[in-house]
């Protein structure tokens, strides 16, 4: 009996010892826009500490940058430079087509806003995106593979047909949101239309010589998921406590946003060094078509045109097939 109380004592010894043991740190990559209020929550109030430390994980090290598009954030995170990447969906989509099958395969955590961006102008003579001239050129965040490149691409679709989805990509230039901003304000730019991100895109609408083209709601069919957060199958099952402590952390930013919505842009205007006002900022964050949630909105209809075009190699047949399963339990799309 005693000889087999020690062996179970061994063979339980040794299960531990081959349990994937949480890594001390997680690094999370943001981008260029106001979509990202929840990592400006948890960053300042420590909320991957907090929960982690709830799990029995201390210390843990937690660290943030920015970068500017899904390429540069995306090669951030194969190569593993950092462990959270975020963006717009078709950031997501790429990756997890790439990926899909492979220890590194890469899913969704959540999505984090719902929110329109804005095709702006100021050029009096587009109207619509059928007015752009081979001479006019439109920053977008990363050409061919943002999420407002894409959408370009799927109103382009509906003005000239799928056979043209590309046709107005030779027009497009890769430029960070604040800098196209500039460019477009400055009016002496090559630079003659921004589709860009909030708040940027309504701080270039504060000048009158500004107009909106296209809104990617229109261009969606309603409202959809602008801002999502994904990792690696790796780093979720080898960091299993650590992924848990993210997963509650997102819920309680996304709780503490929607309740003090005022607050969290005075966040995000600390963090980005902005100079817009707080009451403008304040009432961007809670505009009647902005949504502060992880449920995927709409994400299916990026994926669906991806495919069809042929940008992305793999279609999936559900959200749920490029997002981890924690978040099943939300009415997704």
């Amino acid at each position: 009996m005693r000889s087999k109380a020690i062996l179970s004592l061994v063979a339980g010894a040794f299960a531990l010892a081959v349990q994937p043991a949480d890594a001390a740190e997680i690094r999370l990559a943001r981008q260029f826009s106001m979509g990202y209020l929840q990592l400006n929550v948890m960053e300042h109030q420590q909320l991957i500490e907090k929960h982690a430390r709830a799990l029995g994980l201390n210390d843990v090290k937690v660290s943030w940058s920015t970068f500017n598009g899904p390429a540069a954030i995306n090669d951030a995170l194969i190569s593993g430079n950092i462990d959270i990447a975020t963006g717009g969906v078709p950031g997501l989509l790429v990756l997890w087509a790439r990926t899909k099958g492979t220890p590194q395969e890469v899913r969704g955590i959540s999505a984090l806003s719902s929110q329109p961006f804005l095709l702006n102008t100021r050029d009096p003579a587009i109207k619509s995106i059928k007015d752009f001239k081979d001479s006019d050129r439109i920053a977008v965040p990363a050409i061919k593979v943002s999420v407002q490149a894409i959408t370009l691409q799927m109103a382009a679709t509906k003005a000239y047909g799928v056979k043209s989805f590309d046709r107005l990509d030779p027009l497009t230039v890769s430029m960070s949101p604040p800098d196209a901003t500039i460019a477009l304000l400055g009016g002496k730019s090559e630079i003659t239309s921004v589709f860009s991100v909030p708040p940027f895109q309504y701080q270039q609408l504060e000048n009158s010589a500004v107009h909106t083209v296209l809104n990617s709601f229109d261009v969606m069919g309603g409202s959809h998921t602008f801002t999502v957060a994904w990792t690696t199958a790796k780093f979720r099952d080898g960091n299993p406590v650590l992924y848990k402590a993210l997963v509650a952390a997102l819920k309680e930013a996304t709780d503490i946003v929607n309740k003090d919505k005022r607050a969290a842009a005075a966040l995000w205007i600390e963090d980005s060094k902005s100079k817009l006002p707080l009451d403008m900022v304040g009432k961007l964050v809670a505009g009647a078509q902005v949504h502060w949630t992880m449920t995927p909105e709409n994400t299916m209809k990026y994926a669906d045109f991806m495919a069809e075009v042929g940008t992305l190699k793999a279609k999936p047949a559900s959200w749920k097939d490029y997002f981890f399963p924690e978040i099943y339990d939300q009415k997704g799309s």
